[in-house]
């Protein structure tokens, strides 16, 4: 009959190594909290020091005029939530088309990757105040339709345009970072380049580019906040009513606070990511 060999107790050495470790955790704990103090009670000091200081807490940060905004405002985010949404959704549509045109091989494929390339670099190079301009105010006069083309669905169309040529490149990089062995594996196993697109190499090519990705989102984020210029009632529209009816700009502080408030899960989300997946391709080469 065997016995179960016990466990060795931990040597004192390695004891010693772990409460050193843990001292230098705590230490280093503590020197940060320290120093955030002591930096913000500079910057708060420089502040209120500041000679303009009365004036700019009073037409900036009001609590009343906050109080006031706040509901208007909150209301107005839920259209950039809204556009957000469908913009997100168009735009991985487009995408994907564009990344999967770019990746055809052959000369008869020529006009096709022509086409998207000539997409990509126009949008790209074009700014979106520009894209929004045209699409707002182009689009409606042309007469294509007798009735009136919602704003939101112009800003919509606006950032799908745009934002497609830059997560399309970001795809391509992530198609062309897919080793071409994993390519010819799916075609040797019967599939077809549109089946081993979808179910091998794009799979793989978006954990691969999954924190850009993210980085485009949170930049879409904050430039849906520029369809107010189309007239739209949004977040900065309704803060910009507020100020024409108070003069005071406290809602512009309410807007940006709002927008911080939504975009930070995603923001943390894609720190997350981008360590996730360092760590997972520094396994092993750490010394």
């Amino acid at each position: 009959m065997t016995t179960m060999q016990s466990i060795p107790p931990t040597s004192e050495r390695e004891l010693a190594r772990r409460r050193y470790r843990r001292g230098l955790a705590q230490r280093s704990i503590g020197i940060s909290l320290a120093s955030t103090v002591v930096f913000a009670a500079v910057m708060w000091w420089v502040l209120v020091r500041s000679p303009g200081w009365q004036v700019t807490r009073d037409t900036f940060f009001d609590p009343g005029y906050f109080a006031q905004a706040l509901p208007l405002v909150a209301w107005g985010l839920l259209t950039n939530i809204k556009v957000l949404a469908v913009a997100v959704v168009g735009v991985a549509l487009v995408a994907v088309l564009l990344a999967a045109l770019r990746s055809l091989r052959g000369p008869v494929f020529f006009p096709l990757r022509f086409v998207a390339a000539a997409y990509t670099d126009i949008f790209r190079g074009t700014p979106f105040l520009i894209v929004l301009y045209l699409i707002g105010f182009g689009v409606p006069a042309l007469g294509l339709t007798e009735g009136v083309i919602p704003i939101e669905l112009l800003g919509t169309v606006a950032l799908v345009l745009t934002y497609s040529s830059y997560v399309a490149e970001v795809l391509r990089a992530g198609i062309e970072a897919v080793h071409p062995s994993q390519r010819l594996a799916a075609r040797s196993l019967g599939l077809s380049h549109y089946g081993s697109l979808r179910l091998v190499v794009l799979p793989q090519a978006v954990r691969k580019v999954t924190p850009a990705l993210m980085n485009d989102f949170v930049s879409m984020q904050k430039d849906v906040g520029l369809i107010s210029v189309l007239g739209a009632v949004d977040a900065v529209r309704a803060a910009q009513i507020q100020v024409a009816q108070t003069y005071n700009y406290t809602a512009y502080v309410v807007a940006g606070l709002l927008f911080v408030v939504f975009s930070w899960p995603f923001i943390r989300l894609t720190d997350y990511l981008t360590a996730r997946q360092q760590a997972r391709e520094q396994i092993g080469g750490l010394v």
